[in-house]
This record gives C-alpha cells, sequence and structure tokens, in this order.
C-alpha cells in the first residue's frame, strides 16, 4: 500500500510539472510572438455624456461594505455619496462570467441567449465547448479546441443571433460604443484580431488574423489594442492581456484622447482569481478594485468633473461561496457518486454520461438511450450537500431534492405572479427553491432570487437529456479534470451567496428599478439614449 501511495504521488507531481511545462510553453508563445496596435480608423463622435461601465468580475456587496466601513475605498465611498447604491442585483445562471455577460449584455437568459456556461457538452457534435478554465480541463479538451472556442466561436457562432447585444442595438441607432476586454462583445462593425504567430504557425489557431465582428472600438488582450503603453510581453505573461492593467491602460488612451464612444463596457477580471484563491471575505481585493476605480477617476482634472462629464457604472457579475477547506468535505466526486457509469471522453466517445461542472453547478448529458433518467435521479438524491436535481420533459421542468420527497413541478405562463411581474405555473413542494405563496398566488424568492425563470433558462438552453445539479453554499462539483477551489471562493450556483451582486450608478438620476442582470440591457439604453437624443 505505501508503494502504490508513493507511486500516486509520483504520478501527480508529473503531471503537474507537465501542466506547468505546457502553461510556461503556451506563454512563451504568446510573449515571443509580435502584435501591433491598432489605429482607430473611424471618427469617434463625441457623446453629451459617455456611460462608463466597470465590470468587476466577483465583486461582492458584503465584502465591500466592510471595506468601505474600514475607511479601504475612497473611490467606491465617493460614488456611493454621490450616486445610487443596489446592493443585492440577482445575477444570471448558471454564475459563471461567460453565461452571465451574454445575459447582460442581450437582456436575456440562457435559453435565449444559448451560452449554458463555462464548461457545456455538445451532443450534437459530441464534445465538450470550454472557454477557459483549470490546466486540467484545458489539457483534457484540447488547447487548440479551448482557444478557438474563446477568441473565435463564442461571439462568432455560439452566441444566439435570436438576440441582439446591447452594441448591435446601439448600433441600429446610429450611437456608437466600445468594450474592453469584454468577453461577448458582439456587434455591427467588423474588426481584425492579430493572432501571435507563433499560435497560427503551430495550428493551434487556422490563421495569423481572425475577422470579427464587434462595436466601433474593440480591445481583447493581445489580439487587438489601442494604447502603446500596454506593453504586449508583460502582458502575455498575465493571462493575455485580459487583465486589469490592459483595461485601465486602454479606457485611459480613450479618455485622455477624447476617443469615449457614448457607451463603454470594460471588464476587470482580477477579483475573480484573488477571491477563488483567498475566499470571498478578502478586503485587500476590494481595496484593489478601489485602486482601478480611483486611476480611472484621476484622468480628470477633479473627481466631481469625472461625474459632471461621465456616467459611472461600477457592478460585479457573481458573488462566492466559501468551499471548505478539506477536500473530502468540500468536494462533491462526481467520479465517486456515479461509479459504475460509464464516463463520455475522446478516448471512450460511447460513455453513457457526460459532466460539464461549473463548479457549484453542473450539467449531466445522458447519452445512454437505454438508461433510465430516474435511476440516475436516485443515485444523485444519495448525496446530501446537493440542494437540488432539475430536468425538463415536454417543456415541464422537474425539481427534486436529497432532503424531500417530493418535487417542485412548474413551466412559465399561469396563475401564480413573482416580485418580477412573470407568471408561472406550479405545483409540488415549493421548499426545494425556498419558494413562498400568499393568498393572492404572489411567489415570493428567498435563498434563490428569481430562481423559476434563470433555472427555466439553462434547463432550455441546449439540446439534449440531461439534468442539472447544483451545490449548498461551502461545496463544489468536482471530477478528475475539474479545478478545484477547496479553502478558496467557488461560484456557480444559484444560491443567493453567489448570485447577487452590488451594482453602483453615478451621474445619471434613472432609476434601475428592475434589479436584475437581465434587465440591465433596457436599463443602459434608456440612459445612453437618453443621453444622446438624434
Amino acid at each position: 500500500m505505501l508503494n502504490n501511495a508513493k507511486a500516486s504521488k509520483k504520478l501527480s507531481m508529473l503531471a503537474a510539472i507537465l501542466l506547468l511545462l505546457l502553461s510556461v510553453v503556451m506563454w512563451l508563445i504568446i510573449a515571443l510572438s509580435i502584435t501591433q496596435e491598432r489605429s482607430i480608423a473611424a471618427p469617434i463622435e463625441k457623446a453629451n455624456k459617455p456611460v462608463i461601465v466597470l465590470l468587476f468580475d466577483s465583486l461582492m456587496n458584503e465584502p465591500m461594505q466592510a471595506a468601505v466601513k474600514e475607511g479601504m475605498t475612497p473611490a467606491i465611498s465617493y460614488l456611493m455619496k454621490h450616486g445610487t447604491l443596489y446592493p443585492e442585483v440577482v445575477s444570471a445562471y448558471p454564475t459563471m462570467s461567460v453565461s452571465i455577460d451574454s445575459t447582460i449584455l442581450t437582456g436575456s437568459y440562457a435559453d435565449k441567449h444559448r451560452i449554458p456556461g463555462l464548461i457545456w457538452f455538445n451532443e450534437s457534435e459530441q464534445q465538450i465547448v470550454s472557454y477557459g478554465s483549470g490546466p486540467h480541463e484545458i489539457w483534457d479538451n484540447g488547447v487548440k479546441q479551448v482557444l478557438q472556442n474563446s477568441i473565435l466561436k463564442l461571439n462568432g457562432q455560439h452566441l444566439s443571433d435570436e438576440v441582439k447585444t446591447i452594441h448591435e442595438r446601439l448600433a441600429e441607432a446610429q450611437i456608437q460604443s466600445a468594450s474592453i476586454n469584454g468577453l461577448i462583445y458582439r456587434g455591427n462593425t467588423p474588426h481584425t484580431l492579430t493572432i501571435p504567430g507563433l499560435l497560427s504557425r503551430s495550428s493551434l489557431m487556422p490563421s495569423s488574423v481572425a475577422a470579427v465582428n464587434g462595436p466601433d472600438l474593440l480591445s481583447l488582450g493581445v489580439l487587438a489594442q489601442y494604447n502603446k503603453k500596454n506593453d504586449h510581453h508583460n502582458l502575455a505573461w498575465d493571462r493575455l492581456g485580459i487583465n486589469n492593467k490592459f483595461t485601465v491602460n486602454e479606457l485611459a488612451y480613450l479618455v485622455q484622447n477624447d476617443k469615449l464612444p457614448a457607451f463603454t463596457l470594460a471588464y476587470f477580471p482580477d477579483t475573480d482569481a484573488t477571491l477563488h484563491k483567498h475566499g470571498p471575505q478578502d478586503l485587500q481585493a476590494i481595496k484593489k478594485v478601489d485602486e482601478t476605480i480611483q486611476s480611472l477617476l484621476n484622468l480628470y482634472p477633479s473627481w466631481d468633473q469625472a461625474l459632471e462629464e461621465a456616467v459611472w457604472i461600477v457592478l460585479g457579475d457573481s458573488g462566492q461561496s466559501l468551499v471548505l477547506e478539506d477536500k473530502e468535505r468540500g468536494l462533491i466526486n462526481m467520479n465517486e457518486l456515479l461509479s459504475g457509469y460509464s464516463l463520455w471522453s475522446k478516448k471512450h466517445p460511447n460513455g453513457q454520461l457526460a459532466f460539464a461542472l461549473n463548479e457549484r453547478m453542473g450539467y449531466i448529458h445522458i447519452l445512454d438511450e437505454q438508461l433510465p433518467q430516474e435511476e440516475l435521479i436516485q443515485r444523485l438524491k444519495q448525496e446530501k450537500r446537493i440542494q437540488f436535481i432539475a430536468w425538463h420533459k415536454d417543456g415541464v421542468n422537474y425539481v427534486a431534492s436529497p432532503e424531500h420527497e417530493q418535487l417542485l413541478i412548474y413551466k412559465p405562463n399561469g396563475p401564480y405572479r413573482d416580485s418580477y411581474q412573470q407568471t408561472w405555473n406550479i405545483a409540488g413542494d415549493l421548499s426545494l427553491l425556498s419558494l413562498t405563496l400568499d393568498d393572492k398566488q404572489q411567489l415570493y424568492y428567498e435563498d434563490y432570487p428569481d430562481a423559476l425563470a434563470r433555472l427555466h433558462g439553462a434547463l432550455h438552453t441546449q439540446e439534449g437529456n440531461f439534468i442539472i445539479i447544483d451545490a449548498k453554499p461551502s461545496y463544489e462539483f468536482s471530477d478528475h479534470h475539474s479545478y478545484n477551489h477547496t479553502g478558496g471562493g467557488s461560484h456557480g450556483s444559484l444560491h443567493k451567496v453567489d448570485s447577487l451582486v452590488p451594482l453602483i450608478a453615478a451621474g445619471t438620476t434613472i432609476e434601475l428599478k428592475d434589479t436584475r442582470l437581465v434587465a440591465l440591457q433596457e436599463w443602459l439604453l434608456s440612459i445612453v439614449l437618453g443621453q444622446n437624443k438624434l
């Protein structure tokens, strides 16, 4: 047994070394490649009062308020004093950046925009779609495939053409917009992304350039940038330029050169990685957010003038739950829980099940037509750390729980109305999603805000026979390839701990009445159009 343990440890160390070498090689490929700054070809019309959205990945209200109380956040405190704080805006589902940003940009949930999560299984093409996560998953799914999914296919193919992004809607109104490091950026203006040479020559990308459609101004890491101060080689070592420093430099370039269009969305990813490592109560992460905002407000002669000249909106995209440090307790091992079933992989395409785990939620695709769904559900119900299990059939949604005998059954359009004026036909055990119902047939959400619509969106985002699993706070799903966050923060679930984010609006008097990210597009359009009447 001791020899086996030593051998296993050696294999784990070898795997870690190989993955580290892979990462170093990838960053060297980028760092040694030559990229070019772009000039702004089309003239940018001066906006009456530009709207600037600063989207901070995993910014949460509770630690933000704690940092404000400690005097650590002069910029956030200033914006709150001179603007409006919405402390509990409801995110999308799954609470993963690509699906959330798709909701923000399109004003729709996953059943309409068709981005199921950071990782999902495409049954028609029989492949896992990953937009980039942990090194094990990137290695397993293939570096080439992950790069092409995230750089080319996410906006070009996967995001539904039946919905319009805010950039597309503004273009239709002849109003200019910009995206800086935004994951979802689709617009009406053609752009060329410059693919680092060694990536294209090594066949990891199909060409040295890529044609995409975006807003009038598009910055995307080392692939597209305007500011010469963004040093390519240094940025290459820091997530290809998808980092806060790059975003600040690009936004500063637009401000200082009077190139701000009427609407700009700027994405800041660094907080997410910090909280994944240190946990959601890390106030130093909030301090760094504030320092980033300070650097932008300082581009103006005074902060008062910054508010006079632009509308500033600061928001988060998801919360995070602290995952127990003990891996045996904190991780729900799906390979063990569903042992006995064969799993799909590139090497074993005839597997019965395919996992697509998004940290604290997951999709389980049933590929074996002979495998009874009920059998799988009963196995899943043995795991008490799972909060709920959901599936749909013939347009009806079903929710089960390890702690409840009865199901919750629902579908849109019915006699019951929720606080967002959505109506539902619903029966069964409402407590599965912590719902309450009054004598006037009014539904109220508690632990799972806007649960019915958000879960419905995820259940109908893709074709195939699949089940959704969602973990209780403090737990995360794992399999052989997933990257775990034990002792740190994790998100993905429907629970309010992952789903409520703050939003601060300063420089506008237009109120955000529907405090959900799905309503943000219409609200932002009302502000931009109000400031730029034709």
